[in-house]
């Protein structure tokens, strides 16, 4: 069955995410705050990409350093449970 031009999915373009950071004018990234930290972990201890958290290029460095430092004395896992 092939498909036409017409019966494609329709692109679905929705809000731009915003950078919760730079809403906040956040200067560093705490380490020790825990729970802001989780938030960008996903359920596997995995770190998530900016496409999916939203936030700016800026910040996704800042916080995948201020987990990987979390992480190294033991406040946030490396892995799930």
């Amino acid at each position: 069955m092939a498909y036409e031009k017409n019966d494609r999915r329709p692109n679905r373009r929705g809000r731009k995410k915003v950078c919760a950071f730079c809403v906040e004018k956040v200067e560093k990234i705490d380490y020790k705050d825990t729970e802001k930290l989780r938030r960008y972990t996903s359920d596997r201890a995995k770190i998530l990409p900016r496409r999916v958290t939203g936030t700016c290029a800026y910040h996704q460095r800042e916080l995948t350093t201020a987990i990987k430092r979390a992480r190294s004395i033991a406040l946030l896992p490396y892995t799930a449970d």
